[in-house]
This record gives structure tokens, C-alpha cells and sequence, in this order.
């Protein structure tokens, strides 16, 4: 029984200190941007009395992000509100996957380069609308939500036949350039600032807020149950690094545009980049904002079995999450 416990306690220190994150494309990954290039989550890790090795680790669409949290592959994931419900939904009661913080308030644009759409009701069965991950990313569920509120929910899902799973990035050169078979794309900044900038015939079909009722949560970090629980000195590190990176880009927008292009490696007009973090409608924090309309949306229709009382219910309690909703 002591050598058990003694493999037991070897398992659990060696678990600490080791923190594998996944991230997608966009800017709304900047808080974990500039987590990584100023080393904050190892710099709060040694506060806390613990080394950390943080392993970054990009993917694309909600489905691929949560399969590897299930496989054990990482430890953090980030994806939309979308998958975080789904995922949440599923193990309850089980792996319990629940949010961990939120990276920040951001306006999503449905956009189309097809002069003919002006509203959602005027898709055709000729376009194609791109997007993460068909019926479980976060543009997925907004566009689901929005249908259901002009068709009525037994058609939410009436334009997943014409939805596509795309990289953003690919997503974005078709929108600019025209001529293929996307006539449209539910992104995030900065490829919907991109594609409008970039395109004439671009336009906004869509705002994510005007479904979801205001400024809103659209991508999150979420995490089992038992890591949070094995490893509390990372997990604590984690989150402190978070809020750090929040504040440093209110206050230092130019150098966090920056960081931006240092870490993603992409081939984004600075000052563009600068006006999107100083977008009033744009808010870095971690606490989670106006999240629950979805998740009550996605009950309704029967997107996920549970229904949650509130965002504490598919979000950890920590301190940060009590002024969120």
C-alpha cells in the first residue's frame, strides 16, 4: 500500500508543471499571445512554487479541439461557447469538462461576398457559408440561434445543408479573391475585418451580438475536472497569467498588436490590427459575458441533453467567474 501511494504522489507531482494548450486561428487568442511571448503562465508557475513546460498546440474547429481534450492530448482547450456546451453537455457526470475562463468579448461578422445576400433569408441553395465546424462551433450555434429566431426552432439547423468546415485562414482567401464556391464565411477578427477590407462586394450579413442580445463571450478555455483538481498550482498560474495578459493589452494596444504578429506568424496590416483591439465593441477579460442565451437556445432545440441554471453550472467556480453570466 505504501509503494502505491507513493506512485500515487509520484504521478500527481509530475502532473504539475506540465500544461498543454490548443488554440485556433484569430486574434481572439491574443490573451494566450501574449501569455506565451512574455512567459507569464511560467512566470506566475514560479510564484506558485512550480516550474511549468507549456506546450502551444494549434488546431482547427471546435470538433478537433475537443476530441483532443477527450483523448487526454491537452489539458486546455480553447474553442467558441459552442463546443464548450456541447463538451460540457456529454461529460457530465463523467470527464465533468466545464469552462475555465473566457477570452474576451468580440463581435463576430457573418460576411458574404455574394451582392445578392443582405439577410440570412436570402441564401440560396447555391451558397456555401464557411465556418469552423459544422453544427458545433460557435459560428455554427450563432447562425443556428439566428435561424430559429426567423424560421422558428424547428428549422434552427436549416442552413447547415449549405455550411462547410474551413480554416478560417482559406476561408478568408476565398471570401477576398471570389470565384469559388464560399460565398460566404462566419469568422472572427481579424479575417472578417480582412475580407472586408480586401473585397467590395464583402458585406455584413450577420453580427454575432445582435443574436446573442449584446457584447458577448464567443471563445473560451475550458478543462476537465481532474486537472483542475491535480493540478491546482498550474491551474491557479494558468489563470493569473490570463488576467495579467487581459490587462496588459487594454493598456498597451500597439505592443499587444505586436505580439500578435510575432506569435501567429500571420501576415496582418498592423494598424488594422490596433483598430480591432480598440474597437469599443472589443473587450479583453476573463470573466464570461453573456453566454447563457446560447446555452439555453441549444437546450431548447435539443443541441444538449442538460439544461444549465446558470454559467456556473458549465463554468468552474472560481473567483473570476462570479460576475460573469
Amino acid at each position: 500500500m505504501a509503494g502505491l501511494s507513493l506512485l500515487a504522489a509520484s504521478v500527481s507531482a509530475h502532473a504539475e508543471g506540465q500544461l498543454r494548450i490548443a488554440e485556433q486561428f484569430g486574434i481572439v487568442y491574443l490573451l494566450l499571445n501574449v501569455a506565451q511571448d512574455q512567459k507569464l503562465i511560467e512566470k506566475h508557475g514560479k510564484a506558485n512554487g512550480v516550474d511549468i513546460k507549456v506546450d502551444w498546440i494549434k488546431l482547427s474547429g471546435g470538433s478537433a479541439v475537443n476530441d483532443a481534450l477527450l483523448s487526454g492530448s491537452i489539458d486546455i482547450a480553447g474553442a467558441g461557447v459552442g463546443p464548450l456546451l456541447t463538451i460540457w453537455d456529454r461529460t457530465v457526470g463523467r470527464q465533468n469538462v466545464r469552462g475555465v475562463a473566457s477570452l474576451g468579448n468580440f463581435p463576430y461578422y457573418l460576411i458574404s461576398n455574394n451582392p445578392n445576400v443582405k439577410s440570412l433569408a436570402d441564401f440560396s441553395d447555391k451558397d456555401r457559408i464557411a465556418l469552423p465546424a459544422v453544427g458545433v462551433s460557435v459560428q455554427s450555434r450563432v447562425l443556428q440561434f439566428a435561424s430559429a429566431k426567423l424560421w422558428g426552432d424547428a428549422q434552427y439547423n436549416k442552413l447547415d445543408k449549405i455550411s462547410i468546415a474551413v480554416p478560417h485562414p482559406d476561408a478568408t482567401a476565398a471570401i477576398i479573391s471570389g470565384g469559388t464556391e464560399i460565398s460566404a464565411h462566419f469568422g472572427n477578427p481579424p479575417f472578417q475585418e480582412l475580407e472586408l477590407a480586401g473585397n467590395p462586394k464583402a458585406h455584413i450579413v450577420l453580427n454575432s451580438y445582435q443574436v446573442l442580445g449584446g457584447p458577448s463571450s464567443a471563445t473560451v478555455l475550458y478543462a476537465t475536472e481532474k486537472f483542475r483538481k491535480d493540478n491546482p498550482k498550474t491551474y491557479g498560474a494558468f489563470l493569473g497569467a490570463l488576467d495579467e495578459a487581459a490587462k496588459f493589452i487594454s493598456a498597451h494596444p500597439e505592443q499587444a498588436a505586436d505580439i500578435y504578429l510575432k506569435v501567429s506568424k500571420a501576415n496582418t496590416d498592423r494598424n488594422l490590427l490596433i483598430k480591432i483591439i480598440r474597437n469599443p465593441e472589443v473587450e479583453f477579460k476573463i470573466a464570461p459575458q453573456n453566454t447563457y442565451s446560447l446555452a439555453d437556445f441549444m437546450h431548447r432545440v435539443g443541441a444538449i441533453k442538460n439544461k444549465p441554471a446558470s454559467v456556473k453550472d458549465y463554468f468552474f467556480d472560481d473567483a473570476h467567474i462570479k460576475g460573469g453570466s
